[in-house]
């Protein structure tokens, strides 16, 4: 019996017995495959279905699963698309290497330090599962929600945002899919392509994709231990030109830094002085660690005259796939806003909005991010501890409780391309620091997270491997 019951290894297996048996052919029945294989029937139906979706088999209840004959026609007629070069011609490609990075599966034995998203036994899945469920018997769900979202939702977040007395009121949010749908939504509804837009360096690789996307020149402002440089912006709207601003105040990423008390002044001092916005990305608010000081409040509680356009994403505290977000803006930003959703969008899926709007109000939510937080103190202080005692090589940057991940810079003369590379041969994937900079060389910083890998026995093996590759090149 063969125990490899991973999903992509069955999917190759049958298609090795697609070939074999021709079109028309069928496929040994369900109970011989599971019985060959060692695997279960749940990964199989899945394979199957994976080859159902590509139109290479076909399910026939009570009679099996047989060949289709477009299998045949595949491998007889290769589409000849080389037409396309002269069609797209110079065409701007998008730069998409960073978030596809992000957004990949590591394979079996790799310990994940990359992954911007909660493990799933960190996810609450069971309070997922009730509040979907839940949500799709309550009437109304599988009717179209209205283009801004529906208003328990939008009401939820105002208060979750602003606060009860807080300037933000339910008409000045829009629900939106995912916190990189919302920052490309308020980017291309605030600016035109060709100009200038102020971003954190180094910063989140979705900023910088989002506003290559809208057509838009990055200017960098520096960041230090206590957050972005406010100092600089003043100079830096004057001479770009630039009427927004994308920054993360709270545990950003990559660094982790959270903006100082007086610098939040001088920010929004330098945004309303230059007549212009900051695009406030709050996706940390909930992934607090449970010894952390109180939590600063968004910029947006204390905007009455709308310079802030706030992001608050349920994604990261929960699960990759609850792409629900909002969007908050005043006055003529949230029409335009509104009209680049719609054009983009046109809604959100209610069904998605009802199970957004269960889960966070139910007990249960609680007590997740209760547990939550203490995992992500446990792991932070595991990964810390791990790379002070096996990884020495590495200097860590300021930690913070809150967050995901640590900002690390290698030995002199080490580059980053070159020890990720060898990082995952060696079976420990991190992200390399040129990610989080404009388009350039390599760089010799590391992002390590802490939230996806499985375990925190994973995390310590991570450090290891990572040390074994540091110290092989610092030697080299």
């Amino acid at each position: 019996m063969d125990n490899d019951s991973s999903l992509a290894v069955v999917v190759g297996r049958l298609r090795a017995e697609v070939t074999a048996a021709g079109p028309g052919g069928r496929l040994p029945s369900s109970r011989t495959l599971v019985r060959r294989w060692g695997i279960s029937p749940v990964t199989l139906s899945r394979a199957v279905t994976v080859l159902m979706a590509e139109g290479l088999v076909s399910s026939r209840p009570g009679s099996g699963v047989f060949v289709s004959d477009r299998a045949l026609r595949r491998r007889v007629a290769q589409a000849d698309v080389s037409w396309q070069d002269s069609a797209l011609g110079n065409r701007r490609r998008l730069k998409t290497t960073a978030m596809l990075g992000m957004l990949s599966t590591q394979a079996d034995g790799v310990v994940d330090l990359s992954v911007g998203y909660l493990h799933e036994s960190l996810q609450p899945s069971k309070a997922l599962a009730d509040a979907m469920g839940r949500a799709g018997r309550r009437p109304g769900t599988w009717t179209r929600s209205p283009a801004e979202g529906i208003p328990e939702l939008r009401a939820w977040f105002a208060a979750d945002i602003g606060g009860r007395e807080g300037p933000i009121g339910a008409n000045d949010v829009l629900i939106s899919s995912g916190g990189q749908t919302a920052l490309v939504t308020a980017l291309r509804a605030l600016t035109d392509p060709g100009q200038a837009v102020l971003v954190e360096s180094p910063t989140y690789p979705g900023t910088l994709a989002a506003a290559e996307a809208a057509g838009l020149r990055c200017v960098p402002v520096p960041l230090d231990v206590d957050g972005l440089r406010v100092e600089l912006l003043a100079e830096a709207f004057a001479s770009s030109g630039a009427r927004v601003l994308v920054c993360q105040p709270l545990f950003q990423n990559p660094t982790g830094a959270v903006l100082a008390p007086v610098r939040r002044a001088r920010l929004m001092d330098a945004v309303r002085a230059a007549g212009a916005f900051v695009v406030e990305d709050d996706f940390t608010r909930r992934l607090v660690h449970d010894d952390a000081p109180d939590l600063p409040q968004p910029l947006a509680a204390d905007d009455p005259d709308g310079h802030v356009v706030h992001i608050r994403s349920l994604t990261k505290p929960t699960s990759p796939s609850l792409r629900v977000s909002a969007v908050t803006a005043r006055g003529p930003a949230y029409a335009r806003l509104r009209d680049s959703h719609v054009v983009n969008s046109f809604f959100v899926p209610r069904p998605m909005q009802e199970a957004a709007l269960e889960l966070m109000t139910s007990p249960s939510c609680a007590t997740h991010l209760r547990r939550l937080a203490a995992a992500l103190r446990d792991r932070r202080e595991t990964l810390t501890q791990s790379l002070a005692e096996r990884c020495p090589h590495l200097t860590v940057h300021a930690v913070r409780p809150g967050g995901y991940h640590i900002w690390t810079s290698l030995p002199d003369g080490l580059r980053d391309d070159l020890v990720v590379a060898e990082a995952l041969r060696q079976g420990v994937s991190v992200s390399p620091g040129r990610n989080f900079y404009l388009p350039g060389g390599p760089t010799r910083h590391l992002r390590l997270s802490y939230a996806g890998a499985a375990s925190v026995d994973e995390i310590v093996r991570g450090a290891e491997r990572l040390d074994a590759v540091v110290r092989a090149n610092a030697e080299a």
